[in-house]
């Protein structure tokens, strides 16, 4: 007989399956509860509920796992590149020689933006975020591209079409706003390489590009590729659900990405850092400081909502902002703070009691500092690695039979039912 969960309600004993996935994880199926009951379950954050079955990404945040279609997330960053990544997460395999080939010609061919396109960036606020100007542009992909097909061929060059486009579309809204010549993709460098030299080049001073800084952005990308069901992957779900078009579900994931506690962390811990740094804090004073919940300072990049023990991308990056920072011959005293930040905070007890280890907002504000890559770029350069998670996500939610559109209940907490006074007769 198949495991049951047993709830006893209104003197009256229910019944409902157990659901379990592949890795043991177990989940019971209230899908009846409310038709049978009346009553709905109260989850605020959704962190008890399961949204959906996904046969993409793997955590087990108590043992410091990570897996994508069930490959370990070390394995990837020390062996694969983003664009082979994003395959096997958008198509579930690694892709062939072939394969991976024609993938790298077609991210080079769609670079380009449309010509109409390029003159939305001119009217932007010189001030304007790149996040929000992304979001737009995405959203905006939509008159003047073609909307996906039921053609398998076609719909794998819309993925890869937005893909390449998002580079492409980060790369010159960082030119513009400095107000210098926009550079466009060569069909001779990768992905990374050909987004560091958009970015970079200048007439003046040709780019240099350098194996090791494209290599730790394979890995800063990879690392970001995808995490499960998170706020920006949850809202491309939602709002996917309601059957909107791939190109507007890619800007809500942007605009859910933005914020400080989801995309914008890793911004959040530099500034921290810098904060730290003017104010010429030590290490003791701000470890008293993040324990002190009557203090306004706030400790960012340590602990983790899922990761109970480490997170397993913190070892990996933290490893490649090494090599990037010896590799550049860089000192940066941000660096020496996060260094004797995180040996204090290993070895203190309020923070291994709290499981607040680092995770890897902590390192990969730095790794893009030392590359160059100014802070309000941070989570744009998220959003980029992310896209493919994105994409199969969607996907993965388009094709589920059971998933409807998205309706969560509440419980109203709100004034029960009044008669309107029309405003002549209403007293002051």
């Amino acid at each position: 007989m198949s495991e049951v969960a047993k709830l006893l309600i209104d003197g009256k004993e229910l019944t409902f399956p157990v659901i379990e996935g592949s890795q043991g994880e177990k989940a019971i199926d209230i899908r009846s509860l409310r038709q049978e009951t009346g009553y709905i379950t109260f989850d605020p954050g959704f962190g008890n509920t399961g949204t959906c079955r996904s046969s993409i990404t793997y955590m087990d945040g108590e043992k410091g796992i990570l897996r994508y279609r069930g490959f370990s997330i070390e394995q990837l960053a020390e062996q694969s590149t983003f664009v082979e990544t994003a395959f096997l997460l958008i198509t579930g395999e690694l892709p062939t020689r072939e394969e991976l080939t024609r993938t790298s010609v077609y991210l080079n061919d769609f670079s380009p933006l449309h010509e109409s396109m390029k003159a939305f960036y001119q009217n932007y606020p010189p001030k304007a975020h790149p996040m929000g100007i992304l979001s737009a542009m995405v959203n905006a992909m939509r008159s003047f591209y073609p909307e996906l097909t039921d053609i398998e061929e076609e719909m794998n060059k819309t993925y890869l079409r937005i893909i390449s486009k998002i580079r492409t579309m980060a790369a010159m809204a960082y030119r513009i706003s400095l107000g210098e010549r926009v550079v466009y993709p060569r069909p001779d460098l990768c992905y990374c390489g050909n987004f560091l030299n958009m970015m970079f080049d200048s007439a003046v001073v040709p780019y240099r590009l350098d194996d090791d800084l494209i290599r730790a952005l394979n890995v800063f990308w990879i690392l970001h590729a995808d995490h499960e069901q998170n706020c920006s992957t949850t809202a491309v779900r939602v709002v996917g659900s309601g059957k909107v078009n791939i190109y507007s579900t890619i800007s809500a994931g942007i605009s859910a990405l933005w914020g400080p506690l989801h995309g914008g962390a890793n911004q959040a811990v530099v500034n921290m850092l810098e904060k730290i740094h003017n104010k010429g804090f030590t290490v003791k004073e701000c470890l008293a400081k993040a324990k002190d919940r009557n203090d306004p300072f706030r400790l960012y990049g340590f602990g983790h909502r899922v990761y109970k023990t480490f997170d397993p991308r913190a070892k990996i990056m933290k490893k490649v902002c090494d090599v990037v920072l010896s590799k550049l011959k860089r000192k940066d005293p941000l660096l020496e703070i996060v260094q004797r930040l995180e040996e204090a905070a290993l070895n203190d007890s309020y923070f291994k009691e709290k499981n607040l280890y680092p995770n890897v907002d902590f390192y990969s504000g730095i790794l893009l500092r030392a590359m160059g890559i100014p802070t309000n770029m941070f989570t744009v350069m998220f959003a980029i690695g992310r896209l493919p998670g994105w994409i199969s996500q969607w996907k993965e939610d388009v094709a589920d039979t059971e998933m409807k559109i998205s309706r969560p209940r509440q419980i109203y907490s709100g004034k029960q039912k009044r008669d309107y006074i029309p405003i002549n007769k209403r007293t002051l």
